[in-house]
């Protein structure tokens, strides 16, 4: 289907989004997002006068293939490039029924980074991305201080977050950004932050990042510490794996083994203390592995189908983690997400 025109800045967002999803290369999708923004800090005017004297080029962070995007929009048409990636990209293969009805029944997504610690666009983007694809809350969860290879949030920065995001739902309700973080599980399983901003937040995900080939045992007693802290509401992807390998130096690409730990064990206490087990929907991750995801969804546990987005494309991921939900026998009643956010917050601040 032939998607309807766009204003200049809109459809170099649009193609951006649609990089993201399909997992393209970051520096196509930068290309389209730096130029969607120089387009739009334009008046009406001054775009006119570009687009007539052929100066687009001009403005630094334009080049080749985004002015031309431009042009096209301007002259209300559809950019040959966007209608390209919508039929490439934008249908992917269909979810069976009880899948799409799973899908169509999230609210929100509990998971997700902005460029305030190792995403690559600010919480505005991600927040009206999500607003497009018809979530009624975002959870923002930048990385706690540990994780300084993904620049982790310190008390104070975590702080300054928390004020950035209430303007922003003054602004956008009412669609919420919800407050939140992902919380390092540290060694002893203390979760990386202090407890009075774990306490002020909606939504902790705890989720182990280090030493994820520690012996079983001790995994175990990491995770079930974790699990049990008052704060955790959702545990994030359990085992750590990684299908899809990430870029080594030496330009292979190693995929990750799951970390090993008494699943049953750590299920049982999500139960037990009202923990939500994410289903993460990333291509590279898809953790639990579907036996796991079966063993908890036998146990009884609760769920948050998640997109662990890095980018605002990379919302629209939860498609996978539907599939993988219905396959394994989660109901969708057993889906934290499912809910609005008030009921949501009754359970996470409760």
């Amino acid at each position: 289907m032939t998607p309807a025109p766009l204003t200049p800045a809109g459809a170099l967002r649009r193609i951006a989004f649609l990089l993201e999803r399909a997992r393209e290369p970051s520096y196509r999708v930068k290309a389209f997002r730096t130029a969607a923004t120089v387009i739009s800090a334009l008046d009406d005017a001054e775009l006119d006068r570009r687009v007539r004297t052929k100066t687009l080029k001009d403005l630094k962070g334009v080049g080749d293939k985004t002015a031309a995007v431009v042009l096209e929009a301007h002259r209300g048409e559809v950019p040959e490039y966007l209608v390209k990636l919508e039929q490439a990209h934008a249908e992917l293969t269909p979810l069976a029924d009880d899948a799409a009805a799973l899908r169509a029944a999230l609210r929100g997504d509990l998971h997700a980074h902005s460029d305030w610690s190792d995403g690559g666009s600010p919480i505005r983007e991600m927040a009206e991305a999500a607003i497009g694809i018809g979530h009624d809350y975002l959870a923002l969860t930048d990385h706690s201080p540990r994780l300084t290879v993904a620049n982790g949030l310190s008390p104070q920065r975590l702080e300054q977050q928390l004020d950035v995001v209430a303007a922003l739902n003054e602004e956008l309700a009412p669609f919420r950004i919800l407050t939140g973080i992902e919380c390092d599980i540290n060694v002893d399983g203390s979760l990386d932050q202090t407890d009075e901003l774990l306490g002020r937040l909606d939504v902790v995900v705890a989720s182990v990042h280090s030493e994820l080939r520690a012996p079983r045992a001790q995994m175990t007693e990491r995770m079930l510490a974790a699990v049990e802290n008052p704060h955790t509401d959702v545990l994030g992807h359990c085992t750590g794996r990684l299908v899809i390998g990430r870029q080594q130096r030496n330009g292979t690409q190693r995929p990750r083994p799951e970390s090993e730990f008494d699943a049953e064990a750590v299920f049982r206490a999500c139960i037990e203390h009202g923990t939500a087990v994410e289903i993460n929907s990333r291509p590279e991750r898809l953790d639990p592995p579907r036996r796991l995801l079966a063993l908890a969804a036998d146990l009884g546990c609760d769920f948050s189908i998640d997109t662990d987005a890095h980018a605002p494309g990379q919302l629209d991921w939860q498609d996978a983690g539907c599939a993988r939900a219905v396959e394994c026998g989660v109901p969708a009643e057993r889906v934290v997400n499912t809910r609005p956010a008030d009921e949501l917050l009754a359970r996470t601040r409760g």
